[in-house]
């Protein structure tokens, strides 16, 4: 991919965010819902280096993650309304997304808990040949859970085929990262289970797609998993309706001068800018199609509220 289908693959993730938020605001979506406003770079640059049937384990932040990894949008758009999507039929709503047609494991709302299931994951990858690879995004403050190194130091000495990504925005919900470890890194955290830590800029899509990219050659080729910590930062609340006073004044008016999107504007030359002028155009388009498309969709039948619940 070349920095235009970056642009508008980030885009396509900020696009359905903000017009999220709109739709929450106007009463279309229940519930709460956990965006990723300015982390659009690591899910578009780790999908560069997966194949079909690499599996794909997200935080209930993982709306971008189910875009990268071609998840159909109108169908995302319709599930997070709370109607009869084809993705979960309105049941998993905007935290407990799955889609295993896309090969995308899905969201957990239980902090780290997308770690021992990407292992499960990762296991059956290793036991069944298939060559495949299971890749894991958590947040800095999930590195703090003893699920996920309970699930670490099983794929470590097994050597399944496990890339744990671990995004890194600085808050752990309301709290600093630095408040709560000691530790410079949290990669550094890698080398008590024996495996590779890396830290990268989680704002450029090339940087986590290199990363990344060498960590699952390494699963894939049976030495066993890696930790890239892609270092990022958000652009909104921790949840829809996060007024955010945990953060210094002029925090985020900062972090939108650094953020992927911002920083391709900023590089562009004319040409390229009347480009990417182009992409956004295409992309609110297809994002509006896409919500029309979701409003068309039916609400489930309340009759079926038991299926798939009990045998």
């Amino acid at each position: 991919m070349g920095l235009p289908d970056d642009y508008r693959a980030m885009a396509r993730i900020r696009r359905f965010e903000e017009r999220l938020t709109a739709l929450k605001d106007a009463g279309e979506i229940p519930g709460s819902i956990h965006l990723c406003n300015g982390q659009e770079a690591i899910p578009v640059g780790a999908a560069r280096t997966l194949r079909d049937g690499d599996y794909v384990t997200a935080t209930y932040r993982g709306h971008g993650w189910a875009l990268a990894r071609g998840v159909d949008m109108a169908g995302l758009f319709a599930e997070m309304m709370g109607r009869d999507s084809a993705v979960n039929g309105g049941r998993a709503a905007s935290p407990y997304l799955s889609d295993p047609g896309r090969w995308f494991v899905g969201e957990n709302s239980i902090v780290g808990a997308g770690v021992p299931i990407a292992t499960g994951a990762a296991l059956t990858a290793q036991r069944t040949g298939s060559g495949a690879v299971s890749l894991v995004s958590i947040g800095d403050g999930a590195m703090n859970q003893g699920n996920v190194h309970e699930a670490l130091n099983m794929a470590a000495v097994l050597d399944l085929p496990l890339v744990l990504v671990v995004e890194n925005n600085v808050y752990s919900e309301m709290s600093r990262i630095e408040d709560m470890v000691r530790v410079r890194q949290l990669a550094e955290r890698a080398a008590g289970y024996g495996i590779p830590g890396r830290v990268v800029d989680g704002n450029d899509t090339d940087a986590v797609a290199e990363a990344v990219g060498e960590a699952v050659t390494r699963a894939r080729e049976g030495s066993g998993p890696s930790i890239v910590e892609a270092m990022t930062e958000r652009l909104v609340g921790h949840y829809s309706g996060d007024v955010q006073h945990y953060r210094p004044a002029g925090e985020v008016a900062a972090a939108r001068e650094r953020e992927p999107l911002a920083r391709i504007r900023a590089a562009a030359d004319a040409d390229l800018a009347a480009r990417l002028d182009v992409i956004d155009a295409e992309v609110a388009a297809e994002v509006d199609a896409a919500i029309a498309a979701a409003r068309a969709v039916p609400y489930p039948d309340p009759a079926t509220v038991k299926e798939y619940v009990y045998v």
